[in-house]
């Protein structure tokens, strides 16, 4: 492929990376504490949509704090393993492997 080629085939990748990015917004992760007491839902672009709290937890701020920290943690985890495999999808598929540029889209 030569040089005109591969700078065409780049652009194209970053506007559907652009698209992925825009896509994922819509992509919902579901995460919750073992006992189902503290839901969160955020987008696989780690923006949180929704928080649903038992009121059992409102009696210990101290345990809803914990549970906060938790399964966000959780949800951010998991929305950015997601986030990660989408995108990495989208520069293995339409990349030639040029050496030396393999993480430039991490």
């Amino acid at each position: 492929m030569d040089l005109m080629g591969m700078m065409g085939k780049l652009k194209e990748t970053q506007q559907k990376m652009e698209e992925t990015k825009k896509r994922l917004d819509s992509v919902l992760v579901d995460e919750q504490s073992t006992d189902g007491l503290l839901k969160i839902t955020i987008t696989a672009n780690r923006t949180i949509k929704s928080i649903t709290i038992d009121d059992a937890l409102l009696e210990d701020k101290e345990q809803l704090e914990d549970y906060m920290v938790l399964v966000m943690n959780k949800a951010i985890e998991k929305a950015t393993k997601v986030n990660e495999a989408e995108l990495d999808a989208v520069a293995k598929m339409d990349m030639p492997m040029i050496p030396g540029m393999e993480n430039m889209f991490k």
